[in-house]
């Protein structure tokens, strides 16, 4: 009998210990990866994940994002203490008493919630095992599958916790968690939620994002607020039954509700700068294709965790935003809208229905539906215009807010059509940073850039012409020349003859400063028939100006095509003392470890004299003290902040296009509006010119920059050029001195 006990216990040790072996086994074979994939030394040291790029301003704001996800690393240091006093209390109370695999955790679910049924008593994951499935997601499906691949978390969590302090596991969880929202990583969901770093999140804010980490569509508190609020309670509650707070803390906290009023969804169709940074995004595709990383494969900027450092101010970003929001939803579309009322809704002017019919189809073929038709499904041209004349349901855009409704897609076309769109750069004139940039007024709806795009400029273009004057042809500012009709002879052609917008002082002789100030086209006519259009090109082209000009009279009142970016960069190089900077949005290119993989300059040359700079800046003060962009100070009171402000307005023929130029010493501004084609505008002068549709989107602007103390903006008068001036710019002084002298002469 005894004999028989013994042997019953050799062989329950035999078994026992076959049982540990055949364990030990296993676990041996599973982490050399014998058993299926098993990340390397390598893979651990280095684990990837799909890295968004960073778009980072000048004042070190990550404006945006390009990338298959949005995410961004950050580190232990940069994470909120209340963020990780909720994650510990919510997630895994023993983290730092346990190696990767919580012993006790394991019973409990073993007990609890296996045996006894009790779905409430909680997992037995470890943060550290919660992060080896997000490094290393599942493969394996079905309930023996699931059990061999907790197995291997098992195992790629005790790794983890060798290769890794508990600190670099919490940020590492931090880092590859989805928030829900388009919003993976805890930097762009602090970002997305709360509009913060990390590092400033609240007790309230963490326990929040914490507990969205349990279902991110459940408890999302945009989709579900109720839910959100009871989540977040939880993880406070959690915080309290584990001393992270008070009772009294806990009870107050618990009342506080769920501000969801800087919530902002991060897409590369949303955001700030959005124009912006899909320029770079291509810019980067093309920088991608030429560097490579240490493993010899070039760089996607889509998942690569890449830094663009730009030249952007998300100060002045903002508000040049916020102002062509104001200004375009709260007059320029309402009047334009009042006007269409008339015209029975139609946005062209004055075209013939062929043509309308060219406009549209065109817009069908360039929209995402006809591709799809296309070369997805294989319709042909009359299959798809059938389509496109079938109503469907679609959310369309709208100053007060995307609209749903039902409208045929073509009518979707003519609907879209009717909006007036807008284009403004603006440069810092000593360095050539863009400190402004934006190319419409909703990227989502309408991608076109009209910062890049070619716009006929009108009288903008004149200070081009004024400038050979003072410079080519010796005069100034005060030189008196005729109001008067000035015809050019055309070969084979009637004579071309440009008519005045107003008969204001018509055959007088007025100043140069007089005539610019109230954009004269007899006067720019008679100064490029004293010169010749070769000498406008040429300084054009001297400052920066590129696009294509015919050598033609009538540049003279602004027939050229010329892009905002050009406008933009040659009016800055008067503000810098007549040396042209090239225009620079990118400084420097960093990994995500922080490592510079590139940098960037820019070109620069004299394209006019001093004496010559100085001169314009004086004649375009006077457009904005007593001409055309007079608004600037009796609206937008700019003259109590800096009497420093220059500027030029234009209108194009049949008010298709409206411009205004704005040049302060430390800022120089370009600003176009109008339809997508020259045939959407307005039919009279009182709304569709420069002085009422570009120029308040500057005054809006500029009056925002000088009021915000944090930009310190200069408020002083242009630098005098280092050359003697001999030169009288105050031009009742200067008639008093002329006087003087022939009386002088004829004593």
């Amino acid at each position: 009998m005894k004999k028989k006990q013994n042997d019953t216990i050799r062989k329950a040790w035999k078994i026992f210990a076959y049982l540990w072996a055949g364990v030990f086994l296993f676990f041996t074979l599973l982490s050399l990866g014998w058993l299926g994939f098993m990340p390397s030394f390598e893979e651990l040291e280095n684990p990837q994940s799909n890295q968004a790029t960073e778009v980072i301003s000048a004042d070190g704001e990550v404006i945006g994002f390009i990338g298959i996800e949005n995410r961004s690393d950050v580190t232990y240091e940069e994470l909120s203490p209340n963020l990780i006093n909720a994650l510990i209390a919510t997630e895994d109370v023993r983290f730092y008493k346990h190696s990767g695999i919580d012993p006790r955790s394991l019973f409990r679910v073993f007990f609890k919630t296996l045996l006894g049924r009790h779905s409430s008593s909680g997992g037995g994951s470890t943060i550290t095992q919660q992060l080896a499935k997000n490094l290393f997601p599942r493969t394996h499906k079905g309930a023996i599958g699931t059990v061999f691949s907790k197995f291997k978390e098992w195992v790629v969590a005790v790794k983890l916790e060798h290769n890794y302090s508990k600190q670099e596991i919490i940020a590492m969880y931090f880092n590859t968690v989805d928030f829900g929202s388009n919003s993976f990583g805890i930097k762009t969901a602090a970002k997305t939620f709360f509009d913060k770093a990390p590092s400033e999140l609240s007790v309230p804010e963490a326990a929040m994002l914490v507990g969205l980490l349990k279902a991110p569509t459940a408890y999302s508190p945009v989709l579900h607020p109720e839910n959100a609020l009871e989540r977040r309670n939880t993880v406070l509650a959690q915080m309290n039954r584990y001393d992270y707070l008070s009772d009294e803390e806990f009870e107050k906290l618990k009342e506080t509700p769920v501000d969801m009023s800087h919530y902002s969804l991060q897409t590369h169709n949303d955001g700030m700068a959005t124009h912006l940074r899909e320029y770079i995004r291509n810019e980067m595709k093309e920088w991608c294709k030429h560097h490579r990383n240490s493993e010899g494969e070039h760089y996607d900027v889509h998942k690569d965790g890449l830094r663009i450092y730009t030249t952007i101010d998300s100060r002045m970003q903002r508000y040049a935003e916020a102002a062509v929001k104001e200004h375009m939803s709260k007059e320029v579309q309402p009047q334009f809208d009042r006007e269409l009322k008339g015209r029975k809704g139609n946005p062209f002017c004055d075209i013939d229905p062929a043509e309308q019919e060219r406009i549209l189809t065109r817009a069908m073929k360039d929209s995402d539906r006809y591709y799809r038709l296309k070369k997805e499904q294989g319709m042909s041209e009359k299959e798809i215009r059938r389509v496109f004349n079938e109503k469907v349901e679609m959310r369309v855009f709208s100053w007060r807010g995307n609209i749903d409704t039902v409208m045929t897609p073509w009518d979707s076309l003519i609907y879209y059509k009717r909006f007036l769109n807008v284009g403004m750069m603006s440069v810092e004139p000593g360095t050539g940073h863009v400190k402004v940039y934006v190319g419409g007024i909703n990227y989502r709806h309408f991608k076109y850039d009209n910062v890049r795009s070619l716009r006929q400029v009108g009288s903008t273009f004149k200070p081009f012409v004024y400038t050979m004057a003072l410079q080519d042809l010796n005069m100034y500012p005060c030189t008196e020349v005729p109001n008067s009709q000035v015809c050019f002879e055309q070969w084979g052609q009637p004579d071309w003859c440009p008519k005045n917008s107003t008969h204001e002082r018509e055959e007088e002789m007025v100043t140069l400063k007089w005539a610019l100030a109230h954009s004269v086209n007899w006067v720019s006519a008679y100064l490029m028939k004293q010169g010749s259009p070769e000498q406008v090109i040429s300084i054009a082209r001297k400052m920066g100006i590129t696009s294509d000009i015919d050598a033609v009279p009538a540049i003279c009142v602004g027939t050229p095509e010329i892009s905002v970016y050009e406008m933009a960069a040659a009016m800055a190089a008067f503000a810098n003392k007549g040396e042209y900077v090239e225009p620079i949005i990118i400084t420097r290119i960093e990994d995500k470890k922080g490592t510079v993989l590139d940098r960037f300059s820019n070109e620069r040359h004299e394209a006019i004299s001093e004496r010559t700079a100085y001169m314009m800046v004086e004649l375009m003060k006077g457009v904005v003290h007593s001409g055309t962009g007079v608004r600037l100070n009796y609206k937008y009171h700019l003259s109590d902040y800096s009497s420093a402000i220059a500027g030029k307005t234009g209108t194009t023929q049949n008010n298709s296009d409206c411009w205004f130029v704005g040049i302060t010493p430390k800022l120089a501004t370009a600003i176009w509006t109008g339809g997508e084609v020259r045939s959407i505008h307005f039919r009279n002068m009182t709304f569709g010119q420069g002085a009422a549709q570009a120029l308040p989107i500057f005054g809006l602007f500029m009056k925002s920059v000088y009021q915000d103390p944090t930009l310190h903006f200069p408020r002083g008068d242009f630098e005098r050029p280092n050359v003697p001036l001999d030169v009288e710019l105050d031009c009742s002084k200067f008639q008093q001195e002329v006087m003087q002298e022939e009386a002088e002469y004829d004593f």
